[in-house]
């Protein structure tokens, strides 16, 4: 059996640069994640915290950080979050849809957190909402997602 999540999370995160390793290790598994060089800061249970920071690379034609590195940004947090959350030997999950609100420009370094309200009990089938916050340096809200998460027993 893979370890979990949040059992690779907790093995690395004390180590220096644990959280760019881990970061680098769920890029590994999900591959398009690394176009956006996330960093995730934090991660427990029903709570994911990850970075980015402005790059040529992930820009648009104004210069800001692009939509769709945006939404990367909260698909990766919801995602990491779900999976941490989830009773692995009981549920799977995978996204269902999105739903987005640009608010601002996105600019500089910016910080998207999911977080779901716990304890809950899991159903053998449910959609998930997880709501995604990102702010710039400034504490800026600038994007706001609501990410469906497909839920079923296995």
């Amino acid at each position: 059996m893979a370890a979990s999540l949040m059992g690779i999370y907790k093995s690395v995160r004390w180590l220096p640069f644990g959280n760019w390793l881990f970061s680098k290790a769920v890029c590994i598994k999900a591959p398009y994640f690394g176009s956006i060089k996330p960093t995730i800061t934090h991660l427990e249970v029903g709570k994911c915290v990850a970075v980015i920071k402005k790059r040529r690379s992930i820009q648009n034609h104004i210069g800001t950080i692009h939509a769709i590195a945006q939404c990367n940004l909260a698909e990766l947090v919801a995602g990491v979050m779900t999976d941490a959350t989830v009773p692995v030997k009981t549920h799977r999950w995978i996204p269902k849809g999105m739903t987005v609100q640009y608010l601002k420009k996105a600019d500089g370094v910016l910080t998207a957190e999911a977080k779901i309200d716990l304890p809950r009990v899991w159903q053998d089938k449910e959609d998930l909402v997880v709501p995604v916050e990102v702010f710039d340096q400034h504490k800026t809200k600038v994007f706001h997602a609501d990410i469906t998460m497909y839920i079923t027993e296995r």
